[in-house]
């Protein structure tokens, strides 16, 4: 279990952390959310004992990373992919690893197969790809066995069949009853593989809730019409001073202030077909945009506004 407690780091005039306060727990898989700068890295090097914090604390497992006498056996991490030695293969990057804590190198050639690197294991881990630096980087965090695993961005540079093999050892590790805090950009890999989350926005916990309950927040009240008659059937609609019609395709709308059991009715009154008509349902990444909105440091432009502006 990973808790934080009024967690704080500044450098300088810099707040990149403030007093974010949250628990990780065992036998779910935990995502850790936020843009760019929000300080989610910060915040996991903090956990690892790589940055002390200026105020507050946080504890794996009841004790901080530095107080656990053989903590690879606690806590894996994977925080940089490229954080080995270049001239050295993955097998002997495993095993100097290993030798810090007395693990064994039947142990090391269990991680080597578990993670797909059986065929590469004697390369020199400055020749890999992005993905297969990925896979030595989870090689090197369950290396210990730990009862919590911290693993940020790990499908980076992944093809889709590695992709699902992280999901699955993520969620099989959780089911076993261990601790997993997973950090991603990618917010339908999110979907598919975390039980809760945590999100951050400029140094901030903004949410701390289930996947369910995160994007049930958010659920659009937003109705999609498909029919023939969309000019008419919008004409009739707006008529009810609450409801908004909005156009997507010629014969697509989106009404919202009104519910498909009323807008059926309105069109059978007005002799109006419908070819479809479904609440719109809201995903894990428009929750997230809804929930960071205001946190975002670095904002890019539409390609519509960026062609507006070269004219």
């Amino acid at each position: 279990m990973i808790e934080a407690t009024g967690l704080t780091k500044r450098y300088g005039d810099t707040t990149a952390v403030e007093g974010m306060t949250f628990t990780v727990r065992p036998g779910r898989v935990t995502g850790f959310l936020g843009p760019n700068g929000a300080g989610k890295s910060t915040t996991m090097r903090m956990i690892m004992g790589l940055d002390r914090p200026t105020s507050g604390a946080v504890t794996v497992n009841g004790r901080r990373y530095a107080e656990h006498r053989a903590p690879l056996g606690e806590v894996g991490a994977l925080l940089d992919a490229k954080a080995v030695h270049t001239g050295r293969s993955a097998r002997d990057h495993l095993l100097a690893q290993a030798a810090t804590h007395g693990i064994s190198r039947r142990r090391v050639d269990e991680v080597v197969e578990m993670t797909g690197l059986a065929s590469v294991a004697r390369r020199r881990a400055g020749t890999f790809s992005l993905g297969m630096g990925q896979r030595l980087g989870i090689a090197a965090a369950l290396l210990g066995d730990p009862q919590t695993l911290i693993l940020d961005e790990p499908v980076n540079g992944l093809d889709p069949e590695g992709v699902l093999w992280v999901r699955h050892l993520l969620r099989g590790l959780a089911a076993e009853g261990r601790t997993v805090f997973l950090s991603s950009h990618l917010m339908s890999e999110m979907a598919l593989t975390a039980d809760h989350l945590v999100v951050v926005g400029r140094g901030r916990v903004i949410a701390d809730a289930p996947v369910g309950e995160i994007v049930a927040r958010a659920q659009s009240s937003a109705v999609q019409v498909r029919t023939p008659s969309a000019p008419q059937l919008a004409a009739v609609l707006v008529r009810d001073p609450g409801v908004e019609v909005t156009s997507l395709e010629h014969d697509l709308l989106e009404v919202t202030g009104s519910t498909p059991p009323a807008i059926a009715a309105v069109a059978a009154a007005a002799g109006l077909v419908l070819h479809g008509l479904a609440p719109v349902e809201t995903s894990l990444e428009d929750a997230y945009m809804q929930l960071t909105a205001d946190a975002v440091e670095y904002r890019s432009t539409t390609p519509h506004a960026a062609a507006g502006g070269r004219r």
